[in-house]
């Protein structure tokens, strides 16, 4: 019995070992890395939103309320 012990023992150790080395060497699943960083997806500000923006200079020039003062 204390064979048996010993062989799952000792298979445990080598198992840990190699896991650990394919670990540190990158080979397990390699890392991929960007070289150019993603485009927004969406505008990151209001002065990047050119629908914005237009709706703002629309808005200054034409105001809905003639008794409103322009700001």
């Amino acid at each position: 019995m204390l064979k048996v012990l010993l062989v799952v023992l000792l298979f445990a150790v080598a198992t840990y070992a190699l896991i650990r080395v394919i670990e540190r060497r990158g080979v397990a699943r390699p890392v991929r890395r960007r070289t150019e960083p993603r485009p927004p997806a969406r505008p990151v500000g209001p002065d990047d939103d050119e629908d914005f923006l237009r709706d703002l200079d629309r808005k200054r020039r034409h105001p809905e309320d003639p008794d409103a003062p322009a700001s």
